[in-house]
């Protein structure tokens, strides 16, 4: 497995770091050794704030948490992520298909976009590449990842689809041609 701990206006000393992966690695026992985990850990108002997101076989399981502690807050995140790979551990094995993911690269890469000859301002730009998958996992991964919405490719037709959650919480589908 990969980690990747990026600080935020906070510095943390090597035995903070050595704390929070071994925190992290207890749930090394989830997933395969070609994992990504990507640890955010930032200051915000006299609060850390601990984003952990792990990238398995095209799958993003993430969580945020807020403490003035950072390790309450790692535990916190780590607590998240164990429930939602339990809850979802059936619908997860139904759903991963080792050859759907062979050809799919994740860019987590983000840019700052400055456009000040509009009235719209950008200012973050993401790269996401939308994978064929069917409707079912794409609400799958809408709720990992903790969003509103996701966008995907279906797998019949090609075309770009976007599902997203309803105030009612209930899901709907929207289909491009």
């Amino acid at each position: 497995m990969t980690y990747n701990i990026i600080c935020k206006k906070v510095e943390l000393a090597d035995s903070s770091k050595e704390k929070l992966l071994g925190k992290v690695k207890k749930l090394n026992k989830f997933f395969d050794d070609d994992t990504d985990c990507r640890i955010v850990v930032d200051e915000q108002k006299e609060q850390m704030v601990v984003e952990i997101t792990f990238i398995y076989k095209g799958f993003f399981i993430r969580a945020e948490a807020r403490s003035r502690e950072m390790l309450t807050a790692v535990d916190d995140c780590l607590a998240n992520i164990d429930r939602q790979i339990r809850k979802n551990k059936t619908k997860l094995a139904k759903r991963l298909r080792d050859a759907g993911f062979e050809n799919y690269d994740v860019d987590l890469g983000n840019q700052d976009v400055s456009d000040e000859k509009e009235e719209f301002k950008i200012i973050r730009k993401k790269h996401i590449p939308a994978k064929p998958m069917m409707v079912e996992e794409a609400i799958l991964q809408m709720n990992m990842l903790g969003h509103d919405f996701f966008i995907f490719n279906d797998p019949d037709t090609m075309s770009t689809n976007i599902v997203y959650k309803r105030r009612d919480g209930n899901y709907a589908l929207i289909e491009t041609n």
